[in-house]
């Protein structure tokens, strides 16, 4: 299939001293059709948290872009934030690209395994690397946790420009850069083009991070190359802090708890078409029942999921603002706009940063302050616990960390220049499909090399046929699809998906849920995952486990 998108394909060829890509000239002919992209990664994200996915938190202006382009329904991440961002930026597995396993929580034993290197590694070329490559101005503002070191950072992997917080979180507000915050190994650090910075401190991370991809728009205004601009908030990601008066928005919304916000997101989901009419919820897992809370439990409760939303309204303010000045750069029409969470809503119980869990004092030495009054302010540091998170991804099945549909599945759309819009599509989609799109929208190949070395080809696959409603889905019945982290594991192979829960160990999310058996699921019948059919159907199950294994064999997935 040939898409009226493209260009005529060019080879994004490695550059050496007799190799170069192929670039049209600015202004030609060629370079005036290929459009220039915007990613935006949200961190933490519900599956629906915005107004067009079914909540009620005021995001006009990313639904706005849902709603004139591609919702997604059946869209898939990694079921947490580094991996999903490798593959993502790789278009192949995270054990692959070097992120087999958060870093922060790799056993020693798999420090110098292949693929568990705890960043983006030499085995594969970034999007950015091969967009540059191939006639592409790069830019990118907000996390990166593909690596803390100069030479792994942003600016050694194809931006030409980048502003980046280097590791998975950090204070909104910058608060935890120096002092007993550095002293502790707690402290966030931050690269600007390469070089190590300081963040100002007092600026929300929202707010500056679209500040500064603003600029570097700003400053390529006369640049007539096609752009990549990749736009990654830690916005809604813990610990929970936003502006107070974003925050007095919400004062007394959530005073009827989790399990109502649950019941009106999803029959908002079922009148917008996102959900069957039909569709119950998975049953809540480790959650303390609303009424059984104390008054004073309520009132810290209801705090965060305030808070929690004054995080997601400031990200989609910011989103608005950068939307604005493409309009006012002129760059707005040409430009495809790709929307996602990195994983489900984070569930954990959390009031401590996790570098000095168990360290004596520590709270005391950071200067933290967990008060009620306080929830929400810099010197703060919760998350919102698995009450809210459930409810943000209902229908499906648990939260970020697992590898089950609340996990995986995200709120993602498509809009712009060439996309097919004001839709929804139901397949199922990956996040490592997001690379080979934008190659094939720009009209460029993947090369086999890359800076003369080997580099691994695309896993996912390009969705330009759903972009243009010529197809729902990228991938037949019988391809499978493995996800393995924290030895949680799962398959999805047409409409079918079996998955493996461990039983709880010291893996993330704390207090896990797991019975160290397989499971078996239809999602076209059952997305919420409640329904295991592995008695019933014990020879479609055995498939599916021999097709994980065959991956985890394929991938180099380390086993316990």
């Amino acid at each position: 299939m040939v898409s009226t998108l493209l260009t005529q394909p060019v080879a994004a060829q490695p550059v050496n001293a007799s190799s170069a890509a192929t670039v049209a000239p600015a202004g030609s002919a060629q370079e005036a059709v290929r459009p220039n992209f915007l990613v935006i990664v949200a961190d933490d994200l519900g599956w629906s948290d915005l107004g067009a996915f079914g909540g009620e938190i005021a995001t006009p202006n990313l639904d706005a872009l849902a709603n004139q382009g591609v919702r997604f329904t059946g869209f898939h991440t990694a079921p947490t934030c580094s991996p999903t961002r490798s593959m993502l930026l790789s278009g192949v597995d995270n054990h692959e690209a070097g992120i087999g396993t958060m870093v922060e929580s790799r056993p020693a034993s798999l420090a110098n395994r292949p693929g568990y290197e705890g960043y983006l590694n030499d085995r594969v070329a970034s999007i950015a690397e091969l967009l540059q490559q191939g006639g592409y101005n790069t830019i990118m503002a907000g996390k990166w946790h593909l690596g803390l070191t100069q030479d792994r950072g942003p600016a050694a992997r194809g931006f030409a420009h980048s502003y980046a917080l280097l590791q998975g979180l950090g204070n909104h507000f910058g608060a935890d850069q120096q002092g007993a915050w550095k002293k502790l190994g707690a402290n966030a650090l931050y690269r600007e083009d390469g070089k190590l910075v300081q963040y100002p401190v007092g600026r929300y991370s929202a707010d500056y991070f679209a500040d500064r991809l603003i600029g570097f728009l700003d400053e390529s205004a006369q640049d007539k190359r096609p752009f990549f601009a990749y736009l990654t908030f830690t916005t809604p990601h813990w610990p929970m802090q936003a502006p107070a008066e974003t925050i007095a928005k919400y004062k007394g919304r959530y005073d009827a708890g989790y399990e109502a916000l649950r019941a009106q997101r999803l029959e908002r989901q079922k009148q917008l078409g996102l959900v069957s009419l039909d569709q119950k919820p998975h049953a809540l897992d480790k959650i303390k029942p609303w009424d059984s809370l104390s008054p004073q439990e309520k009132a810290i409760e209801a705090r965060k999921m305030e808070v929690y939303a004054a995080m997601v309204d400031r990200m989609d303010q910011n989103v608005g603002r950068v939307i604005a000045e493409l309009k006012r750069l002129g760059r707005y029409d040409d430009t495809v706009i790709i929307f996602l969470s990195d994983n489900g809503p984070e569930g954990s119980e959390i009031d401590t940063p996790f570098q000095v869990r168990g360290v004596p004092g520590a709270l005391k030495k950071l200067g933290i302050d967990n008060r009620l009054e306080n929830i929400g302010n810099a010197t703060s540091y919760v998350g919102y616990g698995a009450g809210w998170a459930q409810a943000n991804s209902s229908p499906s099945w648990l939260v970020k960390g697992y590898p089950t549909e609340g996990g995986t599945r995200v709120s993602a759309f498509a809009v712009g220049k060439g996309v097919v819009g004001e839709r929804i599509a139901r397949g199922n989609l990956n996040v490592t499909d997001i690379a080979p799109t934008l190659l094939d929208l720009a009209g460029l190949t993947q090369p086999a090399t890359f800076k003369n070395r080997p580099i691994l080809p695309f896993e996912g696959k390009t969705l330009v046929p759903v972009l243009t409603d010529k197809a729902s889905e990228v991938r037949g019945p019988s391809e499978p699809v493995g996800t393995e982290l924290f030895y949680r594991r799962a398959l999805r192979k047409g409409d079918w998906k079996a998955v493996y829960l461990p039983p709880s160990r010291s893996t993330y999310p704390r207090d896990g849920v797991g019975d160290g058996k397989w499971q078996l699921f239809n999602i076209a019948t059952d997305p919420a995952e409640s329904t295991d059919l592995g008695a019933a159907q014990p020879t479609k199950l055995a498939e599916l486990v021999a097709d994980w294994d065959r991956y985890a064999a394929d991938k180099g997935v380390a086993l316990p």
